[in-house]
């Protein structure tokens, strides 16, 4: 479970903020940390926005995916191993105020700068539209999910200090309908495509007909959470949102490892002197091994040729070790044991934990597998282990891509399963297919981010038309559960390193019901929402701090849990 402080310090972003200051004054009488807006600078703030934002995709897209099993989760129940601090961060980038940990840099959140340019764009001759508009459409995500995570969002008295100190929270449909007006209001102001007014945009360089194609694809994920299908149908009908990898909305790191450190957050994790610190999803893995998945080199680097408990990758038993792993020598609870699931050890040296394993962590830093070249910019899986030791060279600083990954955001591989999710089993087969082409070739593009890569191992453009000809073929031939349960984990799959949306989808449909079971049997409700953000709840008299995790979001009328998600 990814709860170690990530430094997600954007090089970018940062060198705008040292690039655009002057000479400092010391004896100024007015402290930097108190200026007027019409002492701001637009394009500072829309920096800070911007970073903001991105470290909370950081934030969004870990948690959805130790929930959805894309990631390793840590702990038996789900009540006590998602605190109500788990927001806090996320919630003050978005409204106001100062955040310590993850995003150091960002003082004042999205709304509280949106306002700022908004004030300042009022009473200066220079248009600031672009910055307003991009603000706009990444503060309405935002409220998207953040509805999506906690139910409720502050929209009608946010960033209103003097008229409400403590601000109530709007219902999930009037944050999503208060969100869809503001995707408007950018839309109208990206459309006339105004000047950057040397602005640095991190996403889109300053073109803004990739912004409003984003607008566009914003509104298909939250119609698709709604169930709007002739909304959904409207925006596709306008063919204007992400429909190709030249458009995908995403992040990108740099390789620097101090002063700021601009790598991937997984990657400074995991490519230490000491070892990998982050687990990976068993469940995750051995779907992958199982189908042959051509991503999973580029997903996952094995620092070891065996899992003690499994096979290796020459098919023999690896002997179960408990100062390694101290799982393989137990004998797996009754519930795994009806259910046919890896309770401990994957076969073929990929070593990870699966749901709910909240053992100590033993001296396996240099065993357990790491992440790979996508997305996080590390090794691509070679093969590369010792004939005698049966262990690679490991990780370590700079190793790989050097941490020159990705965050994945919105993808137009991620789209087509959106589309797919909202259409006819022929169109799930449709653009199931075409999902997996464009994950495949994207997620292929990374393995030169390794100049110490053997890419001969890759699999070939046969070998990955048979996979998805495969997959596809499988997907027509079933029925029921099976045919959703593929289509569903060809989705997760897909959705490594950006997987914001799995926990909309599982919430939605249930599917995959194949997904590993926590450890525990009886692990609690499964999570329809998480507990309003602590700091928040501290602070404002107005709100009264949850006792569960059972509030469903507005679109999520599937029967309370425990009854569903079924593999729950």
């Amino acid at each position: 479970m990814k709860k170690i402080i990530k430094n997600i310090t954007i090089a970018l972003l940062v060198g705008g903020f040292i690039t655009s200051c002057e000479t400092t004054d010391l004896d100024q009488r007015v402290s930097p940390n108190d200026l007027s807006t019409d002492q701001a600078d637009p394009n500072l703030l829309l920096n800070a926005i911007q970073l903001a934002y991105g470290t909370n995709q950081d934030t969004f897209s870990d948690e959805a995916a130790e929930y959805t099993r894309i990631d390793y989760f840590n702990g038996r129940v789900y009540f006590n191993a998602i605190p109500s601090s788990t927001l806090d961060g996320a919630w003050g980038r978005i409204y106001s105020s100062d955040v310590n940990g993850v995003g150091d840099l960002v003082d004042i959140g999205i709304l509280t700068n949106l306002q700022a340019l908004e004030a300042i764009d009022a009473t200066t001759d220079v248009d600031y539209s672009f910055h307003i508009g991009v603000a706009k459409t990444l503060y309405a995500h935002s409220l998207f999910q953040m509805v999506d995570f906690i139910g409720l969002a502050a929209f009608s008295e946010a960033g209103q200090p003097t008229e409400f100190p403590a601000p109530r929270l709007d219902s999930g449909e009037a944050v999503y309908a208060a969100a869809f007006q503001l995707l408007d209001e950018a839309e109208v102001l990206l459309e006339a495509a105004p000047e950057s007014q040397g602005a640095v945009d991190i996403f889109y360089n300053e073109d803004t007909t990739k912004w409003v194609k984003l607008i566009n694809t914003i509104r298909l994920r939250s119609y698709k959470n709604t169930g709007n299908v002739s909304a959904f149908n409207a925006v596709i009908a306008a063919d204007n949102f992400i429909t190709d990898s030249e458009d995908d909305f995403q992040l990108r790191y740099g390789t620097s490892e101090l002063q700021p450190d601009s790598r991937h957050p997984d990657y400074a994790d995991d490519y230490t002197p000491s070892g990998a610190n982050i687990y990976q999803s068993n469940w995750l893995m051995e779907t992958m091994l199982e189908n042959d998945d051509p991503r999973i080199r580029y997903y996952f680097y094995r620092q070891a040729n065996g899992t003690p408990g499994a096979l290796d990758i020459d098919g023999v038993p690896v002997p179960p070790n408990q100062e390694d792993l101290s799982c393989s020598i137990e004998v797996p609870p009754q519930h795994y044991l009806d259910g046919g699931f890896t309770y401990c050890s994957v076969n073929n040296g990929y070593w990870g934990r699966s749901h709910g394993n909240d053992e100590g962590g033993p001296p396996d830093s240099f065993k357990r597998t790491a992440v790979g070249v996508y997305p996080a910019g590390g090794l691509f899986d070679s093969s590369a282990f010792d004939a005698d030791s049966g262990l690679t060279d490991g990780v370590g600083l700079g190793k790989g891509g050097g941490g020159a990954g990705i965050e994945p955001i919105i993808l137009s591989s991620y789209v087509d399963f959106w589309r797919g999710e909202m259409g006819s089993d022929e169109d799930k087969a449709t653009f199931l297919r075409s999902g997996l082409e464009k994950s495949i070739e994207k997620v292929q593009s990374f393995g030169v981010l390794d100049g110490s890569a053997d890419l001969s191992l890759a699999p070939t453009e046969a070998e990955v038309t048979t996979y998805i000809d495969g997959i596809v073929a499988e997907f027509n031939a079933a029925t029921g559960d099976d045919k959703q349960n593929i289509f569903a984990e060809q989705y997760f799959v897909t959705l490594y390193g950006g997987a914001t949306e799995s926990y909309n989808y599982y919430r939605k449909t249930g599917y995959p019901t194949t997904l590993t079971p926590n450890w525990e049997l009886n692990p609690g409700p499964f999570p329809r929402t998480l507990l309003l953000p602590q700091n928040e709840v501290i602070t404002n008299p107005n709100l009264t701090q949850r006792t569960d995790l059972n509030t469903q979001v507005f679109w999520d009328t599937n029967p309370a849990s425990p009854a569903f998600p079924p593999a729950n």
